[in-house]
C-alpha cells in the first residue's frame, strides 16, 4: 500500500538520528540516499507478535510482516512557506505523506545549538504549523478565487449544491487559518471527508504524532516522566499523542543484534523499543489494521485500512482474488490462540464462511475461494 508517515523538525532536534536509526532497523528496500531536496524514504517492519505465535502454530517456514513508510523530510526552516530553505519543495513532500510526525527537542546540550537558542518544543511546533498553514491560506485563497468564477457560471442542482458546500468549507477554513487554530483546520477537513465534500488537501489538516526526543539520562527508568519539555507536550497534546524516545539510544540499539540490545535495554531500564512505539502508532494513526494468510510455506500480514469488505482485502494478496471472489473461511488469530490449533477452533464453531458485505477486523485468518 503506498502509504508513509513523514517525520518533520527544525534543525538539531535528532529528526536526522532518528530517521537514521529507522534507516537502520529497516527492510533493505527503497532505502534512497540522502540528497539536498529529496526525501530519504525507509520501509519497516511493523513489530506483531501474534505474526510469530502464527508462524509457530501453523509451522511456517517464513514470515512476512507488515510495513510502514517512513519520509525524511528536511530542510523545513521559518520562512518555509515563502520559499525560504528550498521550503516550497520540501512543503510539497508533507503533502504527499498520511501522517505527520513532528519531531521535537525535549534536551538540553549546551553543544548542540537551537535554531532558536532555546529549547522550547511548543514554540517548536507553533513555528512548523505557521509554515504549513501559510502554506494552505494560499491554497485556499487560490481555490476560493476558483469557486467565486465557478459561481457566477450559476450552476444549478447537485453542482450548486456541491459549490455552496465546498464554498462554507472553505471560508470556515481561511477563518480557521487566519486565526491560526490548526486543530480546528484539522477538524474541518475531517468533517469535510465525513461529509462527502471535495476539499483541496491542507498541510495543515493532515493526522499527526508528537516524538519528543529525549536526552539518554530522561529516556533511562522513564525519568522523562519529570522532563518539564515533556510534561508541556503531554499537557497540550495528551498522552495518546506524544511519543517519548531518545534518538540517540535509538541510534546504538539500532546497530546491535537482539542479544546486546536486549542486555543494553535491561542496563538502562527500558522496557520497549522507542523505534517499535512509533512504528506501531502510526500504523495505527494512518488507520490501518493487519489480516493474516497463514500456512506451512509462509505466515503473511497485510495491511489494509479499517472498515475495509473483504473482496477488496483480498485484491491486496492478488487481484484476481478480487476479481473472482465467491466467499472467505473466516475466523480470528485471538480466537485460535485460545483454541491452541484449527483442529479445535472448528470444532469450537468459531471457523465461518463470509460473504462479500463482510468487513474485515484487525486479526482475521482469511483462506479466499475465488473462480476467474
Amino acid at each position: 500500500m503506498a502509504i508513509q508517515a513523514g517525520l518533520v523538525g527544525l534543525p538539531n532536534v535528532g529528526k536526522s538520528t532518528l530517521f537514521n536509526a529507522l534507516t537502520k532497523s529497516s527492510i533493505p528496500a527503497e532505502n534512497y540516499p540522502f540528497c539536498t531536496v529529496d526525501p530519504n524514504i525507509a520501509i519497516t517492519n511493523v513489530p506483531d507478535e501474534r505474526l510469530t505465535r502464527l508462524a509457530q502454530i501453523f509451522k511456517s517456514q517464513k514470515l512476512i510482516p507488515t510495513t510502514v513508510k517512513f519520509v525524511d523530510i528536511a530542510g523545513l526552516v521559518k520562512g518555509a512557506a515563502e520559499g525560504q530553505g528550498l521550503g516550497n519543495q520540501f512543503l510539497g513532500h508533507i503533502m504527499e505523506v498520511d501522517l505527520v510526525l513532528h519531531v521535537l527537542r525535549c534536551f538540553e546540550d549546551d553543544n548542540i545549538t537551537h535554531v532558536h537558542n532555546a529549547v522550547n518544543p511548543l514554540d517548536d511546533f507553533e513555528t512548523i504549523c505557521a509554515e504549513l498553514m501559510l502554506k494552505d491560506l494560499e491554497s485556499v485563497s487560490k481555490r476560493e478565487e476558483r469557486l467565486n468564477a465557478l459561481a457566477k457560471k450559476k450552476p444549478t442542482g447537485q453542482e450548486a449544491k456541491d459549490l455552496e458546500l465546498e464554498k462554507t468549507f472553505i471560508q470556515n477554513t481561511k477563518d480557521a487559518l487566519n486565526k491560526g487554530d490548526a486543530h480546528q483546520v484539522h477538524a474541518l477537513v475531517t468533517q469535510a471527508k465525513a461529509d462527502g465534500i471535495q476539499a483541496i488537501p491542507l498541510l495543515s489538516g493532515k493526522n499527526f504524532l508528537i516524538i519528543a526526543n529525549l536526552s539518554e539520562d530522561d529516556y533511562m527508568g522513564k525519568n522523562y516522566t519529570a522532563n518539564k519539555h515533556y510534561q508541556a507536550l503531554i499537557n497540550r497534546f495528551g498522552a495518546d499523542k506524544v511519543i517519548p524516545v531518545s534518538a540517540k539510544i535509538e541510534s546504538e540499539l539500532a546497530q546491535m543484534n537482539d542479544a546486546e540490545a536486549a542486555e543494553m535495554m535491561a542496563s538502562l531500564d527500558i522496557t520497549e523499543k522507542g523505534l517499535d512505539t512509533i512504528i506501531s502508532k502510526a500504523y495505527t494513526n494512518l488507520g490501518l489494521i493487519t489480516f493474516f494468510t497463514c500456512g506451512p510455506k509462509e505466515a503473511h500480514a497485510w495491511s489494509i485500512h479499517k472498515g475495509i469488505k473483504v473482496p477488496q482485502a483480498a485484491g491486496e494478496i492478488h487481484s484476481d482474488l478480487e476479481r473472482g471472489f465467491i466467499c472467505a473461511e473466516v475466523y480470528n488469530c485471538q480466537d485460535l490462540f485460545s483454541a491452541g490449533n484449527e483442529n479445535a477452533l472448528k470444532a469450537s464453531g468459531k471457523i465461518r464462511t463470509e460473504g462479500k458485505d463482510y468487513i474485515v477486523q484487525d486479526g482475521d485468518l482469511l483462506d479466499i475461494r475465488f473462480n476467474v
